[in-house]
């Protein structure tokens, strides 16, 4: 019963998969443990948020929710492109994460920009 289609979240788990991989490697790495902490964070909060937009309990809140998971989104990548600059972990190895990590930035935009569109008109 919940509001997001079960193959977004789903694309959204698979992302935070990657993330904790992306941690993963850092940690063996022996990288700044604050900065592997940061992108644990926000990078799982991504999809926490999504899950609780799933299932909110009013438009607003899932608007909300799903802000959050935007902004969560833009933090992950932000210290992943530092990542990419201090060439702890190659670009090349992470480019495909990138591109992902924008498609959904695109989709939870249009998400927000719609649900919005729609409170606008029942107002």
């Amino acid at each position: 019963m919940g509001r997001i289609d079960q193959p977004l979240l789903d694309r959204i788990e698979n992302w935070c998969d990657r993330v904790l991989s992306i941690s993963e490697t850092l940690e063996q790495q022996g990288r700044s443990k604050r900065i592997t902490e940061q992108i644990i964070g926000c990078g799982t909060s991504v999809g926490a948020n999504m899950f609780e937009a799933d299932e909110a309990m009013s438009t607003r809140d899932f608007v909300k929710c799903t802000a959050i998971a935007l902004k969560e989104l833009n933090e992950t990548r932000f210290w992943i492109r530092l990542i990419t600059r201090q060439d702890w972990i190659a670009q090349d190895r992470l480019q495909a994460f990138l591109d992902e990590t924008n498609e959904l930035r695109k989709i939870l935009g249009s998400i927000i920009a719609r649900t919005k569109k729609r409170i606008t008109k029942q107002s």
